[in-house]
């Protein structure tokens, strides 16, 4: 089974991901914002199903899909350390900016 990362390589996906991160969408929904064919957008949200990125439910003759932060649990926790590496220099600049006004 591939990782949440080799599964974010693809940009397709990450477009995908992008597009459920702003709410639920329809295959139709999507198939319009990202100007792909029905077949390629229900490829790359199966797979992202599959993986754990992104749920299904029905609603009548429509398939409705949204992001599950879940299952970008491992990539969350990989940037943890990245994001505290940062706060830390943010942090060091404020102080030096604020040093700066006396």
């Amino acid at each position: 089974m591939a990782t949440s990362f080799e599964l974010l390589a693809d940009p397709t996906r990450r477009r995908v991901l992008d597009e459920l991160l702003a709410g639920e969408r329809s295959v139709g929904e999507l198939v319009d914002r990202l100007q792909m064919s029905q077949p390629a957008v229900s490829k790359q949200l199966r797979v992202l199903r599959d993986a754990g990125l992104a749920s299904v439910r029905v609603d009548a003759q429509r398939r409705i899909y949204r992001l599950e932060p879940r299952g970008l649990r491992e990539v969350d926790e990989w940037l943890a350390p990245y994001r505290a590496f940062w706060e830390e220099r943010l942090d060091a600049m404020e102080r030096t900016l604020d040093s700066m006004d006396d």
